[in-house]
């Protein structure tokens, strides 16, 4: 009982975090009206595909379940990983308060009636084409993936690893093939993930911190013995 509670102590600050993204960005949606309109010729060339809204709704469960993984097995990874998350999101959450943007790259009408049309279409119904830049969905996944090779729990196991980028590369390309984003998004968005990457992965500052949180939590527990 006294692993889980550490635990769920641990998963406070981004559940709080959570609350916060999820307040912030609905204000944006319902308060904002005019939009910079974000496009490139690009966009104009990628077909749409509604059988990509499989991995892109996959992201839901492949961003929580890593974070999860992660709390559970190793408690550094996790502190990498919201610090990777959280960084990203209030970029994105700035942005889209300074810059409000959308774009107009939805078909008008869906061809075809199958269980996937019907999904982009619901999607479309209560996702609105506005604060799309840089794209969450993008970088959330490659935090997801950075987590899953640095994690030790699956670092050493290949078919994870394997699975995890297939996944992780199928859900970036979604968001342009079912049109939920701009190419412009995607790669702002890559490029955001790259520099946090090596911030996080590449220097000895999360690792640093670690050790204060470490050095302050044995501290207070000599304290009170």
């Amino acid at each position: 009982m006294k692993y889980i509670i550490e635990k769920l102590k641990l998963a406070i600050p981004i559940a709080v975090y959570m609350v916060i993204y999820l307040v912030w960005f609905f204000v944006l949606e319902s308060k904002i009206t005019t939009y910079t309109l974000i496009h490139t010729s690009i966009d104009d060339k990628i077909p749409f595909c509604e059988f990509f809204v499989i991995p892109y709704f996959l992201w839901f469960g492949y961003v929580a379940l890593t974070v999860v993984v992660a709390l559970f097995t190793d408690e550094q990874e996790y502190r990498k990983s919201l610090v990777f998350l959280i960084t990203g999101m209030t970029i994105f959450l700035i942005i889209s308060t300074l810059w409000p943007n959308g774009h107009n790259l939805r078909p008008l009408d869906i061809q075809g009636k199958n269980l996937c049309c019907r999904l982009v279409a619901g999607l479309y119904r209560t996702d609105t084409p506005t604060n799309l830049w840089p794209s969450i969905h993008v970088y959330n996944s490659i935090g997801a993936h950075l987590c899953v090779s640095h994690c030790s729990a699956t670092k050493d196991k290949k078919v994870i690893r394997i699975g995890s980028f297939i996944l992780c590369v199928s859900i970036i390309f979604s968001t342009m093939l079912i049109k939920q984003h701009s190419f412009f998004d995607v790669c702002t968005a890559f490029l955001m993930a790259l520099l946090m990457g090596i911030i996080v992965y590449r220097t000895e500052l999360i690792e640093s911190i670690h050790e204060s949180i470490k050095d302050h939590e044995n501290h207070v527990s000599l304290r009170k013995a």
